[in-house]
């Protein structure tokens, strides 16, 4: 083996989905010397199986409070919105919208309450109630109140590739299993990150002054590799449902009482057919259930939820996904995005894809000012492959079914 090249780095991120990205984005910004390593497809877990809701915080104040995860996305949905207005940094303007706003809905002829919710807990997005001639097609048959929220919806793969597409030459695909070794000096005291090239079979060396971990559930796997203990970190499964046929567009949510019992979110295949994304309750609940078993439920529950929409001829497929989270006590939702510093370990979890923004805030205030390393020369970075976008779940090889 030839020797290796020696790059100095003011930073090293592992994990290419959402997170990662917008991070990569910041620093470059911030004159940091970095790279972005990823050893599969770029957003595949978490990212790539969102349902790309910018949450405002209502889906967290159904009781007219507001929670302390309200007030962590409130000020969320603006930043984002300015970035697809390309009115700030990053640039998302070619990022696809699936919707500018989401409706919510209840199933029970009850008082208006929920209409009010927003404004009486502070929140920046408020829902505005509507009439019954002013709601889309899907709802017109519910029963309760129907109200807009200005949430928009954007399309992962879409969000990825744009991110991806702006630093495309500081994204190096790695052999995770083979080609990355690390010199430790002490528990999360990492030396050196040797990398070998997956095609050439070249070496790098990497001297990092702090390494940030964006990788998801694969943050656990790394942290162990750097020597650190992994209570930092909790999972949260979701087993979510598609259906797939003709379907009308709707993005929002069903809430009865104060859970969320359904979230639904449409997109496009590749063949153009409408999907339908259903989380929400239903994806909590599928959790200990099988496909099968899990489709029946989805199905009288849409049933009951949207009463003048048929189903008749829809194809269904389900798909499991774990939310990477930091650890909390007890195993609650943690509220904000967390960012914990271990001698020059960064491990990072946004805990949602609103909070994105939050966490590379607080990941930044973690880091030293750049040191102004000059960045890796261009030969040493060209032969490398670079990691490409994940296909969306409808787009693998599932199995679908229409039996109910």
């Amino acid at each position: 083996m030839s020797p290796a090249h020696a790059v100095s780095l003011d930073v090293i991120i592992f994990g290419g989905g959402a997170a990662g990205l917008w991070l990569l984005d910041e620093l470059r910004r911030g004159d940091y010397r970095s790279l972005l390593l990823e050893a599969g497809d770029l957003g595949a877990g978490q990212t790539i199986a969102s349902q790309g809701i910018i949450h405002g915080g209502l889906k967290y104040s159904l009781g007219g409070l507001l929670t302390p995860s309200a007030r962590a996305v409130r000020d969320m949905p603006l930043i984002w919105r300015r970035c697809l207005a390309r009115e700030r940094r990053p640039d998302l303007s070619s990022t696809r919208v699936r919707a500018e706003y989401c409706h919510l809905w209840q199933t029970r002829a009850i008082s208006s309450r929920v209409a009010m919710v927003g404004a009486r807990a502070g929140l920046r997005i408020t829902p505005a109630r509507l009439d019954p001639p002013a709601r889309p097609e899907p709802l017109r048959g519910c029963p309760g109140v129907v109200a807009r929220l200005d949430e928009q919806v954007l399309e992962p793969e879409s969000l990825l590739a744009d991110l991806a597409d702006q630093h495309e030459e500081r994204i190096l695909r790695i052999d995770a299993e083979h080609g990355v070794e690390f010199d430790i000096r002490s528990p999360g005291k990492v030396r050196l990150i040797r990398l070998i090239n997956p095609e050439t079979g070249e070496p790098m060396d990497l001297f990092p002054r702090r390494i940030v971990l964006t990788a998801g559930i694969g943050n656990a796997t790394l942290r162990r590799a750097m020597g650190l203990a992994g209570r930092r970190m909790q999972k949260r499964p979701l087993h979510m449902v598609l259906a797939r046929g003709e379907l009308p567009a709707l993005n929002g949510h069903c809430v009865d009482g104060l859970h969320t019992r359904a979230t639904i979110t449409t997109t496009r295949d590749y063949a153009d057919r409408p999907i339908w994304q259903v989380g929400g309750q239903i994806a909590e609940d599928g959790v200990k259930m099988d496909g099968k078993a899990l489709i029946r439920h989805a199905r009288t529950e849409l049933q009951a939820i949207l009463p003048g929409v048929s189903l008749e001829g829809i194809e269904w497929a389900t798909y499991r996904v774990d939310r990477a989270e930091a650890a909390t006590r007890g195993g609650l939702r943690p509220v904000n995005a967390r960012a914990v510093r271990e001698g020059n370990v960064i491990s990072a979890w946004p805990s949602k894809m609103v909070l994105i923004p939050q966490l590379a805030r607080r990941v930044m205030r973690l880091l030293p000012e750049p040191a102004g390393f000059e960045p890796p020369a261009e030969e040493q970075l060209i032969d490398w492959p670079r990691a490409t976008v994940a296909i969306p779940p409808w787009e693998e090889n599932l199995p679908w079914s229409t039996d109910a």
